[in-house]
């Protein structure tokens, strides 16, 4: 459950409503996601965040799939169910296939556990890794 209102399209004010068509023009799609509902409480925030995500995962040297499958795994390490789901279904909309998620949840997973293992432990960085 939402611990802030979820603002319709019907409802919203006029700078609210530019943002929620933005991200419908941008992402070529005909309603607007939950997430944005709830930031649209604070029409800054709402603004602010759109604008940002929208430069992050934009065009550039990094593939769009490959963007979504970072957030993915950014999104599980942060335990971000909205986030995971989200980012999973952009990612599949991007091209990746089961194969391919399976692999990520594998590297992700990995990477837990080692993660955990070295913060465990304490191990000192090696100055290599350092340099450069």
């Amino acid at each position: 459950m939402s611990t802030v209102k979820l603002i319709e399209y019907e409802e919203a004010s006029a700078e609210v409503r530019a943002v929620y068509d933005d991200i419908m023009r941008v992402r070529k799609i005909d309603w607007v996601n939950n997430f944005w509902k709830s930031l649209a409480n604070h029409p800054g925030t709402l603004k602010r965040t759109w604008e940002n995500l929208k430069a992050t995962m934009g065009e550039g040297e990094l593939d769009p799939m490959f963007k979504e499958m970072i957030y993915i795994a950014v999104s599980t390490a942060n335990s971000c169910e909205y986030c995971i789901h989200s980012h999973t279904a952009a990612a599949r909309a991007k091209g990746m296939n089961a194969a391919m998620h399976g692999e990520l949840m594998q590297v992700i997973a990995m990477a837990s556990a080692t993660n955990a293992l070295a913060i465990g432990m304490q191990v000192r960085v090696d100055d290599v890794f350092k340099a450069g």
